[in-house]
């Protein structure tokens, strides 16, 4: 099972959230059967989102988070809870670029230049959002980027995705850590003298660390503190009575229309790629409730 390690440092000074994402990363790979640097985008945009939706405070609050680039992948979206459930796709799945000079998978070349925006509906009129131009397309940088505009928390996220040989999901996680108001100066140092000397979280993960590892060298010297391990899991929620309930919602000639020429209605999930498939005599039948929840 995935998990989330909810921390303190630093007599509270600093919070933080260390992940490990390998199950969800690799269930977003196979739902569509993406490519290395499309499993390294959308693998790394998930694990961003779930640790900004444990953030949220209620237990129904949701949050959004979609990249649209001129890259060769289009776009990412990634949905989360605030109980470490998320869902989440890339517009193009099977994107191939040649990598970097450094050996690694081009996310940031196939993100491209665009914006990041986010969305949380935490049960007020009107949800909060906000849109940024992308610093890199990596996505580490530009969630925090996000934090420190949007949000006025000083932040430093890294994000991994680890792809084996045979194109599965090897490793995957990262962290978020967050320096709370009127911290200290000399807390500030210490934080920024061990993220000067911190590799890369992929090269962490490859290595054999694991979240609590990559926590103590981050906050090495700062005393921190796990509160909560948090199960997390990539859930779409998606199944046969919500879309049946959301063709209850067409107008009964367009059903009738695409039945004739069709001989079925196929819906497709765009979180988990899956189809379903209804023909005339289970889709007639379905109850038009405009009232019901979809």
């Amino acid at each position: 099972m995935d998990f989330v390690h909810r921390v303190t440092a630093a007599d509270g000074m600093i919070r933080g959230f260390f992940a490990d994402t390998l199950n969800t990363a690799e269930t977003a790979r196979k739902n569509y059967n993406t490519t290395p640097v499309v499993t390294a985008a959308v693998g790394r945009l998930l694990t961003g989102t779930l640790m900004m939706g444990l953030m949220l405070k209620n237990d129904k609050d949701l949050l959004t988070v979609s990249l649209k680039g001129d890259g060769p992948i289009k776009g990412l979206i990634a949905t989360a809870d605030s109980k470490g459930n998320v869902k989440g796709y890339a517009y193009e799945p099977h994107v191939i670029l040649p990598l970097k000079k450094n050996g690694k998978l081009d996310v940031g070349g196939a993100v491209g230049e665009g914006h990041i925006h986010v969305v949380k509906d935490m049960g007020l009129k009107e949800p909060f959002s906000s849109t940024m131009p992308l610093i890199s397309g990596e996505i580490a940088e530009d969630f925090t980027r996000y934090y420190a505009v949007s949000e006025q928390t000083p932040s430093v996220v890294s994000l991994g995705v680890l792809v084996a040989r045979d194109l599965s999901v090897q490793r995957s996680g990262g962290f978020v850590v967050q320096l709370m108001p009127d911290i200290a100066d000399d807390i500030v140092t210490i934080l920024e003298k061990n993220l000067s000397t911190l590799d890369s979280i992929t090269n962490m993960m490859e290595s054999g660390m694991n979240p609590e590892d990559i926590m103590n060298i981050v906050l090495k010297g700062l005393n921190p503190h796990i509160h909560e391990t948090i199960p997390v899991q990539f859930l779409c929620g998606c199944g046969e009575d919500k879309v049946k309930r959301a063709i209850s919602l067409m107008e009964r000639a367009e059903v009738e229309e695409i039945l004739e020429a069709e001989g079925k209605i196929t819906v497709n999930c765009h979180f988990c790629n899956t189809s379903y498939d209804f023909d005339d005599a289970s889709v007639l039948d379905i109850e038009l409730d405009d009232n019901e929840e979809l």
